[in-house]
């Protein structure tokens, strides 16, 4: 963030542009408010195909709600979201929800099913393009897809541990379970809201890691609200910090400064400082 408080915007050496080809999620001028406080305040935001891109910023800032409308759990007050160039409107239109189905979310809280296997966990990711009669128990899961299924536990390194409940494994091991499930989803969008906030720096850089890798091996499209900028350093293509609902940072991983996390984190600290005057 500039001393005038503009957008820091610092474009890499030979990045592809932003705009047509590349573009898995575009949004624009995205507004959200929640009892007359102003979350998102003409967010404008784009990720390619192939990149993963780390947002950061201050609680409160409008980070999870951005996600959250791009896949449409909250209605946006204004703006619009285009995901691989077409516009995703009311998440109640049919072709809406088409759209954002090409979106996955993976949360802070993985929300697997502790009782049940794995690879059961893995499979309710493709639910969503399943006749009905095929969601209404895990037996009635055709083998193909649980062969699908197999294979995404084994792009997270978790194969070997298809048969166990989930709740057996750890919490980053979980978490890879949540990602192996987008996957089964056939999502080209990753969305991930803190995934890493609950588990250890080891588990962490292993979780972010893995995401990193999906962006660029598979081509997938890929952001994750982080809270540790020293993983969003090490993994990230791209950071995007936000300020009050807006844009603040836009730039390479390796060119944020100092500085600029001391602005955008300059809202979690006022608390602190005026409880010790």
């Amino acid at each position: 963030m500039t001393p005038t408080g503009e957008v820091r915007h610092v474009e890499p050496p030979a990045a592809p542009s932003m705009d047509g080809a590349g573009v898995a999620l575009a949004v624009r001028g995205l507004r959200k408010s929640f009892a007359g406080r102003t979350v998102l305040d003409g967010l404008d935001l784009r990720l390619r195909s192939g990149e993963f891109l780390a947002l950061l910023g201050a609680n409160g800032c409008g980070k999870s709600t951005a996600l959250r409308c791009v896949v449409g759990l909250e209605t946006p007050d204004g703006g619009t979201i285009h995901i691989h160039g077409r516009e995703a409107g009311a998440a109640r239109d049919a072709e809406s929800a088409r759209l954002r189905r090409r979106t996955a979310m993976v949360f802070q809280q993985v929300h697997l099913v502790r009782r049940r296997s794995v690879l059961d966990n893995v499979c309710a990711g493709a639910l969503g393009r399943l006749p009905l009669r095929h969601s209404l128990t895990p037996l009635l899961f055709p083998r193909e897809l649980r062969e699908e299924a197999m294979a995404c536990l084994d792009r997270v390194g978790l194969a070997a541990r298809a048969a166990e409940p989930a709740g057996r494994l750890s919490g980053g091991q979980q978490q890879r379970v949540a990602i192996a499930r987008a996957l089964c989803q056939r999502a080209s969008i990753v969305l991930a809201d803190e995934p890493v906030s609950a588990l250890d720096p080891v588990a962490a850089d292993q979780v972010v890691g893995l995401l990193a890798e999906l962006a660029r091996e598979q081509g997938l499209a890929v952001a994750a609200v982080l809270h540790q900028p020293s993983l969003a350093r090490r993994h990230a293509d791209r950071v995007v910090g936000l300020l009050d609902g807006r844009v603040a940072v836009d730039a390479p991983a390796g060119a944020l400064t100092e500085a600029d996390l001391a602005a955008l984190y300059a809202a979690d600290r006022r608390p602190a400082e005026q409880e010790h005057r």
